[in-house]
């Protein structure tokens, strides 16, 4: 068993933030076929096949979907989740996850999760593809970042 007790950073919970919508499997498609729309553009453009205002429009898509996933989504979550206000205890068993605060405490048993990644601060427990947990790495002292991350990877098959 190990535990730790945490609050959230919010430089780094939007860069958590991010990282989730960045991994996600449809965001990644959406950019990927924006991006190849972009480039198709400027090289049509370049050898003009298409009028600038194509190619501006072409723009305007890609610089409005980068805005939108690395600045408005994060910061949008952030402010609507109350849960980054506050101070947390997490506690990680090999039967259960349990969060507590000052207000009372939720458990859930590891087959409640279906995945878990982590990234540079945080590991993510996912519920489903669109609801999850983020517990700050940064919160376990010593050893215990390793044994959380052996608990998740024993519990939780990605």
């Amino acid at each position: 068993m190990t535990s730790a007790f945490f609050t959230y950073d919010k430089k780094k919970v939007i860069q958590a933030l991010r990282y989730h919508f960045i991994t996600r499997r449809e965001i990644k498609v959406m950019m990927i076929l924006v991006n190849v729309f972009a480039l198709l553009s400027a090289g049509l453009f370049f050898f003009k096949k298409i009028s600038p205002f194509a190619f501006l429009i072409s723009s305007i898509l890609w610089f409005g979907l980068m805005i939108t996933f690395w600045f408005l989504m994060p910061y949008m979550v952030y402010r609507k989740a109350e849960t980054f206000k506050d101070r947390f205890r997490a506690i990680l068993n090999d039967d259960v996850f349990r969060i507590e605060n000052e207000r009372g405490g939720r458990s859930w048993g590891w087959g409640d999760f279906s995945t878990w990644i982590e990234s540079p601060h945080f590991y993510h427990l996912y519920f489903n593809t669109r609801s999850f947990f983020i517990v700050p790495k940064d919160a376990f002292e010593g050893d215990d970042v390793h044994e959380a991350r052996r608990i998740l990877r024993e519990k939780i098959k990605k």
